[in-house]
């Protein structure tokens, strides 16, 4: 049995995206994501999803797994957790069910739900159930702000046989030209106890950071135009941590190199990692 985290952890991911949607907003014709200043900005929601993904590729059972990425046959959330035995045992004695054991369950069977926590909430069932999970994550943010190319597309065939519809429907595309996103979390001892998230557990979670975009591929975002460059990790020596996530988050200064007026690649950034008396950090390359 792997043993239950025990030291806090913070960790920095260092994205860069060059002609890719990395994360659009469909309030916004699906335009890349971006701040009031400009910044770009990739939803913590879409980072988990990703992170979710790996962890599937990886062997792990998740819970909230997306459509093109079923791999259980389950057509919905409650119908994973109804495939659960012991679990939905639980959910059909409503008010009576052993909330306590109905947590457990659900944490020791599903990886997603012990790192980021779920609300168990269904329709017609009267258990209502809300896990914390240890593991959070920031929104990413662009180092600077980023500059958006949309483009014009036509179909060469029609979707469907119309009288007098053209073959060349319009639509647009969006991608950011070049950006350096940094992504920030942390991973909580306090709640790593409650849902049994182990050492073992924050090193899948590393890795699949690590190899975020890997599997991920689309038309938004072609394989090769989004990277993680770098990933930084800081394991305390207490539970509290020794410092706190801003300060170590902040320790992390990436700024355009003075010769440089518009970045294009990585190299064009100086990375500077302030060190901290008695934490060490632990660099290692992305995929």
């Amino acid at each position: 049995m792997m043993e239950v985290l025990k030291n806090k952890i913070d960790f920095v991911a260092i994205i860069s995206v060059k002609d890719a949607n990395c994360n659009g907003d469909p309030l916004n014709g699906n335009m890349p994501r971006t701040t009031y200043q400009g910044l770009g900005e990739i939803s913590d929601v879409c980072i988990k999803r990703k992170i979710r993904n790996r962890l599937l590729d990886m062997g792990e059972s998740i819970f909230v797994q997306s459509d093109d990425k079923n791999i259980d046959g389950y057509k919905s959330l409650r119908e994973r957790a109804e495939g659960n035995k012991e679990f939905n045992e639980e959910i059909k004695k409503g008010k009576k069910a052993d909330r306590e054991r109905a947590y457990k369950i659900a944490c020791k069977e599903w990886m997603d739900v012990r790192s980021f926590g779920q609300v168990f909430a269904f329709k017609g069932s009267e258990l209502s159930l809300g896990i914390r999970g240890p593991v959070s994550v920031h929104p990413a943010f662009s180092v600077d702000p980023i500059d958006i190319t949309s483009i014009q597309i036509t179909k060469s065939v029609n979707s469907e046989s119309k009288e007098g519809k053209a073959s060349d429907t319009m639509g647009m595309k969006h991608r950011v030209d070049f950006g350096v996103y940094v992504l920030k979390g942390s991973i909580n001892v306090q709640l790593a106890e409650k849902t049994g998230f182990t050492t073992d557990d924050a090193e899948k979670i590393k890795e699949a950071i690590r190899t975020l975009f890997v599997n991920d591929s689309s038309s938004a975002r072609p394989d090769g135009s989004m990277e993680v460059v770098k990933v930084y990790w800081w394991e305390h020596n207490c539970a509290l941590g020794q410092y706190s996530s801003k300060k170590i988050h902040d320790s992390i200064v990436i700024k355009k190199k003075e010769s440089v007026i518009t970045p294009t690649s990585i190299n064009d950034y100086d990375i500077t990692v302030k060190e901290l008396d008695g934490l060490e950090v632990k660099e290692y390359e992305g995929i």
